[in-house]
């Protein structure tokens, strides 16, 4: 009884029910829409480099390519020393909504300085008690 069993989930092997030994039968073949489960460790996305772009926008256009950047799940450094205060609210306002679209996160790392990051980049850490809030522009 407990050979039956036993053979109903393994399938391909017959237990010899005196002496408990096991043999191997005949391969039962696969069914053709079957498809293989095993994948190589060294395909997909453990290949990948993860990757951090920097920018430092000049025109409010710049912040299209920074917008790709983060789409395609690298992470972005921005730095908006090099531009007009009302231009650059409006670039973070912007940059802002696209991290919450990817459900990523967006942080300070400097006084005009964010960090943008898709959902599987994880930031810890943190600068605020750094930063001084006094002259800011955004």
């Amino acid at each position: 009884m407990a050979a039956n069993f036993l053979k109903s989930l393994f399938g391909e092997e017959d237990i010899d029910e005196q002496d408990g030994l096991y043999g191997t039968s005949e391969q039962v073949p696969t069914p053709a829409n079957t498809s293989n489960k095993v994948v190589s460790i060294n395909s997909g996305h453990f290949n990948q480099m993860s990757q951090i772009s920097l920018y430092e926008p000049r025109l409010y256009a710049d912040v299209k390519q920074i917008a790709s950047q983060l789409l395609e799940g690298h992470a972005v450094i921005v730095n908006f020393t090099q531009m007009d205060a009302n231009v650059a609210a409006r670039l973070v306002d912007f940059l802002n909504g696209t991290v919450f679209a990817i459900d990523g996160e967006m942080k300070r790392i400097g006084k005009e300085i964010f960090l943008c990051t898709p959902k599987n980049y994880e930031i810890s850490g943190s600068l605020t008690s750094n930063l001084k809030n006094d002259g800011d522009k955004f």
